[in-house]
């Protein structure tokens, strides 16, 4: 009896031992990734603008750290899905790594890199950033000039070259490259709200993008954002308001709810684009953050 009691203890014993050692390994696991969590719900992703060429002022459904410094660019992060990314890297000797810091974002925080295409406005900041942080995933369109493809390379990022649409992380996906001055692809994030597309320049057009990036989700966007490429630089040139309140009721008729239109959108198209949107219309610079669950 006595034997039986005790091979009955040591059993017990090893049992707490056993469950005991699994609750702590599936904690460990459970900490280190990312997608657990409420914190990185759907909910919970956001959008901060490090670099654009104005500056943020409060307004509706979003949040402005003043102070940044404003450059001919543009450069924003995602966070709150699977990985942290950063689209675009604004202008070389340009303020990317000073307005993180200013923002609290530490450079290791980035997993991926996303470049929209090769203008240097969008690229300039890259090498800097990658001396700062070297251990991220690239991925830009496959048509960028081979040297710039090796130096990032030789920075000891990974490369990733685009064509067709593709999924980057859980949540977030390219448009792939698209046609246009220049070739081009923009970000697609996947949240509850809806999807929310960013591009850097749209010189595809603004319309083909928001096209693409519905297809893309099989679903509708809540929010178009980043650069729409409608500045007039010199008169005569650049679209007419008649064209740009076209592009306004074409995102419209695509069911955008929310634009934010910056970066080479010109002050003319911005301020159709508020008239048109009133509420939903996101006054976008430098230091701004979007909280997706702020959408509605």
């Amino acid at each position: 009896m006595r034997i039986k009691s005790r091979l009955v203890s040591c059993l017990a014993i090893s049992f707490v031992l056993l469950i005991g050692t699994f609750a702590i390994a599936f904690g460990q696991n459970e900490a280190k990734n990312p997608a657990v969590g409420p914190d990185r719900s759907q909910k919970g992703i956001e959008i901060s603008i490090l670099v654009d060429n104005y500056s943020c002022n409060e307004g509706l459904n979003n949040f402005c750290n003043e102070g940044l410094d404003p450059a001919w660019g543009l450069s924003c992060l995602v966070r709150g899905t699977e990985k942290t990314i950063l689209f675009d890297t604004g202008p070389r000797n340009g303020p990317l790594l000073e307005n993180m810091r200013k923002m609290n974002i530490k450079p290791e925080e980035v997993d991926v890199v996303v470049l929209s295409h090769i203008h240097h406005d969008h690229t300039g900041g890259l090498q800097r950033f990658l001396e700062e942080n070297h251990d991220v995933i690239i991925y830009l369109p496959k048509s960028f000039p081979p040297d710039f493809k090796e130096g990032a390379r030789a920075s000891g990022a990974k490369v990733v070259e685009v064509t067709g649409p593709l999924k980057i992380c859980a949540l977030v996906y390219s448009t792939g490259e698209l046609e246009g001055m220049e070739m081009e692809q923009s970000l697609v994030v996947r949240t509850d709200m809806g999807g929310i597309v960013i591009a850097g320049c749209s010189h595809p057009g603004i319309v083909e993008i928001v096209s693409m990036a519905k297809k893309v989700l099989k679903g509708d966007l809540v929010l178009a954002m980043g650069g729409f490429h409608l500045l007039s630089v010199f008169p005569g040139e650049g679209p007419s308001s008649q064209e740009i309140e076209k592009i306004v009721s074409d995102l419209k008729v695509h069911g955008v709810r929310y634009v934010g239109s910056t970066h080479c959108s010109g002050d003319e198209a911005r301020g159709v684009f508020k008239n048109a949107y009133q509420k939903h219309y996101l006054d976008l610079g430098a230091g701004k953050v979007i909280m997706a669950k702020d959408l509605r």
